[in-house]
């Protein structure tokens, strides 16, 4: 096998990984609520939404140290550990006690920041120039995978069902969390980074992972990942990226945690409000799913570079927003349980209401495979605390964002992520316009990011 191969085939590996944990740690989000519900009738007293709210400010911090742990452990191992917590935090709800589902609530905090900063250092470790844009397709498409089977399932199993037996409880949660551990498993086919690098090739990863194996070398690399991290906040780049970065952790609340709930609360809808919710997934994962393989397998012929991509995913979102304000009531965000029976400017239709998750996951496609390909474009060098900063921005962002998904309206959610989302949109060309002409100084082929 050639090195190009086997890089290829670490993207594949880390691809189907994230997706096999993912479709077991998204599903498990998705049903946790409806399973505490039913358990708070017991001994059991707890919140998912406080889980929630631990686990994204838990990320957001750990994002300042993660780049330290993976300059110590190395990526792969960094990564089996993270997925060892996902399966931890799954296998809580089997027989669940309060202080163990806010206890792995920190833990998966951590390690979710530890698993994507690692992601990001074994992505751009396994891609250069010409093939960053394609690899970040690839993975995205996989990694979005994980939306429609789990969402699949929900939209089949549970339909019509208003209460959930333990039995169907454990039945879940033991398959969800063997899933997670399959995806974990899968880690260690990923080749070493030097098994990867052809002959004379630069180790993109040496700075961050040395060569010694001494205790002291580890934390000297330890400290220099930290200060890395905190010189490359302050960069031109970083700053304006983190605007872009800002409004994809906006969008990624209200299409996984808003827009569902709001498709729910519609009772116009009738008896197929609840199940609308796992369909409503289902189309945001095919529009993830469609951008990210079309995006990856055009990147290279794409001799326009990032922007088109990343103004294709500022309108279809832009026309998503449109249709949802005269779609979906206003109180649709913060209705009661009883849901609501208002109307916004038109009658909500559901296939409307589903047009829009398809939107809305394409669109996000567009914009992270575009984050993904600029950073390790930019960082090749310092790939592990370029994404740590960009995994901070985004769960900070998203964290404020659920705060106050409780309590907007559903026209100030969507102003506020128009008005970001159109500075994102400028930044990430000022960036983009600076990265190409960077290129064409090397006297490199643009035409083949």
């Amino acid at each position: 096998m050639s090195p190009e191969s086997k890089k290829l085939f670490n993207i594949i590996i880390l691809g189907v990984s994230f997706m096999f944990i993912f479709t077991a740690f998204q599903t498990c989000g998705n049903i946790a609520q409806t399973v505490i519900t039913n358990l708070n009738n017991t001994d059991f007293h707890g919140s998912g939404y406080t889980s929630m709210s631990i686990i994204y400010g838990v990320f957001s911090a750990s994002n300042l140290i993660s780049p330290s742990v993976v300059a110590i452990v190395g990526p792969q191992l960094s990564m089996v550990v993270s997925g060892i917590f996902y399966s931890l935090y799954i296998a809580v709800f089997i027989q669940p006690a309060a202080w163990a589902f806010y206890t792995a609530s920190v833990f998966i905090g951590i390690a979710a920041a530890v698993l994507w900063t690692a992601q990001g250092n074994c992505l751009t470790v396994n891609s250069d120039e010409n093939t960053i844009g394609r690899n970040s397709g690839v993975f995205w498409a996989l990694l979005q995978s994980s939306l429609f089977f789990g969402n699949l399932y929900i939209y089949f199993a549970w339909q019509g069902k208003t209460r959930i037996s333990e039995s169907d409880r454990r039945t879940v949660f033991i398959a969800l969390t063997v899933i997670s551990l399959v995806g974990t498993v899968l880690f260690f086919l990923i080749r070493k980074q030097e098994d990867t690098k052809a002959p004379g090739e630069e180790d993109s990863a040496k700075e961050i992972l040395g060569d010694s194996s001494s205790a002291q070398n580890k934390m000297m690399r330890a400290v220099a990942a930290f200060k890395k991290s905190i010189k490359l906040s302050f960069t031109k780049e970083i700053l304006l990226l983190s605007v872009t970065t800002a409004y994809t952790g906006l969008i990624l609340t209200f299409f996984s945690g808003v827009y569902g709930t709001c498709i729910g609360a519609v009772n116009r809808f009738g008896s197929e409000e609840k199940s609308l919710i796992g369909l409503s997934g289902i189309f945001i994962g095919v529009g993830e799913i469609l951008g990210g393989g079309i995006f990856g397998l055009l990147s290279k012929n794409n001799r326009f570079g990032r922007n088109p991509v990343v103004m294709l995913g500022i309108v279809v979102h832009f026309i998503a927003f449109y249709l949802i304000f005269f779609n979906m009531p206003n109180d649709a965000p913060i209705a009661p349980m009883e849901g609501t029976d208002d109307v916004a400017y038109m009658i909500p239709s559901k296939e409307v209401a589903i047009f829009c998750s398809f939107l809305l996951g394409l669109g996000d496609s567009c914009f992270n495979t575009q984050l993904l390909s600029i950073l390790g474009f930019l960082y090749s060098e310092d790939s592990a605390p370029a994404f740590a900063i960009f995994k901070f921005v985004q769960s900070i962002c998203a964290a404020v964002a659920y705060f106050y998904s409780n309590y907007f309206l559903l026209q100030w959610q969507l102003l506020i992520m128009v008005v970001v989302g159109f500075f994102g949109t400028i930044t990430f060309f000022t960036v983009e316009w600076q990265a190409a002409a960077a290129l064409v100084a090397r006297s490199s082929d643009y035409s083949s990011i």
